[in-house]
């Protein structure tokens, strides 16, 4: 498939025209060409609404001003402050990847998007993003949003749920790209391309009578937008009942809860956690001699992008000096000290409004 000549001479320029005049500027990450705040907006934007990243961005930046520091943190530290954005292998990656350019790169991100591209949690899109933005690299970003886009501006009608179509449409995408354009040039371009995604060409009702493209999109002129993209893998949600065995000690007048670690792959991964069971009795059975002092919290929904969690939260209280229960790979935190860990943000939540 090749882009027609009308669409790959004026999309550029049509899209260019439109971010200057009616984009977004005034997002806390715009405005900047340092490598790292880009990063880590980028990062942050994955999957995740700008509303949500607006409270947590300037945080991070607060006790992370450069990738040095970030290097220097622990995981822990990074974890605590990423909780309740989800994803949070991007916080694992986010923390390797700081490692590696301060490790191999002395503390300077690379400036070209295929160098980058080799860092820990930096896909094709996210390098083009931050060479484009820092340095005005001539390549185009393709995250989701905009292969929405440019699959409704080309009728493309490759399965993107397959990695095949997924390559051939970023090949579009670079021919579409501006002529000699310059630095600036290209940050409008690919603030557009996210403007567009964002606002405008929305997977549900796009608003085609505000879209700076309307007249070059093959999609909209044969009344099509509701095809486009073409994804025919769709994964099943899964729905899951856990119980959440949240045990509480007073010790010398301090208040603390049992947290162990959950594994590194799967739900809430490398997070802290009260332990998990599969069901009430086993819960109860962790407890042993403790179980009749179990209270039954009301149950919580949490959603996750494929999975529909119920969580059913148990709640023990144990006497002062008796035997604890024997529970291996975890450690008693201080109530005081939950926010200096990564939790769950729905068991963060649970703990801070735990009865008396």
């Amino acid at each position: 498939m090749k882009v027609p000549g009308p669409v790959s001479a004026g999309f550029a320029p049509a899209l260019v025209h439109w971010q200057r005049r009616d984009g977004r500027h005034g997002l806390p990450w715009q405005g900047t060409r340092d490598p790292y705040r880009v990063w880590l907006s980028e990062i942050m934007l994955q999957q995740t609404q700008v509303s949500t990243v607006l409270g947590y961005y300037p945080r991070f930046l607060s006790r992370f001003p450069d990738v040095h520091a970030l290097a220097a943190a622990s995981e822990d530290e990074v974890m605590s402050l990423w909780s309740g954005l989800g994803y949070y292998s991007r916080a694992r990656n986010l923390h390797r990847c700081a490692c590696t350019v301060v490790s191999e790169h002395g503390g300077h991100f690379p400036a070209t998007s295929s160098v980058l591209a080799t860092l820990p949690g930096i896909g094709d899109s996210t390098a083009a993003a931050i060479a484009a933005f820092c340095h005005g690299e001539r390549v185009s970003i393709a995250d989701g949003n905009v292969r929405r886009v440019l699959s409704r501006l080309l009728a493309f009608e490759g399965d993107l749920s397959q990695a095949r179509a997924q390559r051939e449409l970023w090949q579009l995408a670079q021919s579409l790209l501006p002529e000699r354009p310059s630095a600036d040039d290209m940050v409008a371009y690919t603030q557009g391309l996210m403007d567009l995604g964002a606002g405008v060409c929305t997977l549900r009702q796009p608003a085609c009578e505000r879209c700076p493209v309307a007249a070059l999109c093959e999609a909209r002129r044969s009344g099509t937008t509701d095809r486009f993209p073409v994804k025919t893998k769709r994964v099943a949600r899964r729905h899951e009942s856990w119980w959440l065995l949240v045990l509480r000690k007073t010790e010398a007048g301090q208040l603390s809860i049992w947290l162990e670690r959950r594994p590194p792959r799967g739900i809430w991964a490398g997070l802290h956690c009260v332990p998990v069971a599969g069901d009430d009795a086993q819960a109860l059975a962790v407890v042993g001699e403790h179980a009749g002092a179990a209270r039954h919290l009301p149950a919580l929904a949490h959603a996750l992008t494929h999975r529909e969690l119920r969580l059913h939260p148990v709640l023990v209280d144990l006497v002062p000096g008796a035997a604890e229960p024997v529970i291996p790979n975890g450690r008693w935190v201080p109530m005081e000290q939950l926010s200096d860990v990564g939790l769950p943000a729905p068991v963060r939540s649970l703990l801070q409004q735990l009865p008396g």
